[in-house]
């Protein structure tokens, strides 16, 4: 049976070792009904293959994440825009020293929303201490898009702590890669956004929004509507940053205007505190 398993083995190896060395030499690949059908890039990127590929994007990382142990993940929302306060404030003495009004004027706005990322960094390291000290089954991982902004900085928090952090990056035309504090192992890229969209739900025991932009509202409300229509199990959801979500989103309008029921108010949480995010996903779960 080995023998059989390292003939198979090594026949897949052979199939893609022809792409890569066709890569390395510059060489376009040509179509080719000889060549394996899952070593084929023409054949994958056929319309009509279109469900292989969502099926693929499904099992990859299901699949890594069930061998590595995460089975429950707390996602983290938020803008991709925002850095931490040493970066602000450095671009802010560099647009200072420029004298450009608007440079001055969009460091000072990044500066201001700077404790953001502070913020999200300090609920990734809660998050990942909470796991060094309890069992591997019951234990939460970061998970966020795994690009800059809010992502990075929970992403870091949870990795300075020493933990494992996923990261569910996109292929954009304006290519995003993932932030540095990612583990490898867990760095996924999707094509489709609804096949992210699903592995954030997946394993997810709470959700947290920070200030963001159409991305992140786009993200919110999906999950905000699953557990309304019940699509999806409750989960607690935050909206961090109460002056900022109250602005953007006046949900009595929603209420007064029969658009929503008055207990959907209750899906989610206003809240201004690393600590308070995590003692009300405690309370949900009735962790000690």
């Amino acid at each position: 049976m080995r023998a059989t398993q390292n003939l198979n083995t090594d026949r897949l190896a052979d199939a893609w070792a022809e792409l890569q060395a066709h890569s390395d030499n510059g060489q376009p690949l040509e179509a080719s009904a000889n060549r394996l059908a899952f070593a084929d890039p023409e054949f994958m990127l056929r319309r009509e293959t279109r469900g292989i590929r969502l099926q693929l994007e499904m099992l990859k990382p299901d699949l890594i994440q069930q061998s590595l142990g995460i089975h429950h993940t707390v996602v983290v929302y938020g803008s991709a825009r925002f850095v931490s306060e040493e970066v602000a404030q450095r671009a802010l003495a560099v647009a200072e020293a420029s004298g450009d009004i608007q440079a001055i004027a969009k460091a000072s706005t990044q500066l201001r929303n700077a404790h953001y990322y502070e913020q999200a960094r300090a609920f990734g390291r809660l998050v990942a201490e909470y796991g060094q000290c309890c069992s591997p089954n019951d234990q939460m991982f970061i998970c966020t898009g795994g690009g800059p902004g809010i992502m990075e900085a929970a992403n870091r928090g949870a990795s300075e702590a020493g933990a494992l952090t996923l990261g569910l990056n996109i292929a954009l035309p304006h290519e995003q890669g993932a932030n540095p504090w990612v583990s490898p192992e867990l760095s996924f890229k999707f094509h489709y956004f609804a096949m992210r969209k699903m592995h954030f739900m997946m394993r997810a025991k709470a959700l947290v929004a920070f200030p963001g932009g159409f991305g992140t509202l786009d993200e919110l409300f999906e999950v905000i509507t699953l557990v309304q229509c019940q699509k999806a199990k409750p989960v607690p959801i935050f909206l961090f940053g109460t002056d900022y979500w109250k602005r953007l989103f006046n949900v009595d309008v929603l209420v007064e205007e029969g658009t929503i029921s008055p207990e959907d108010v209750e899906l989610f949480s206003y809240v201004d505190d690393p600590r308070a995010v995590w003692d009300g996903i405690r309370s949900f779960y009735g962790m000690a």
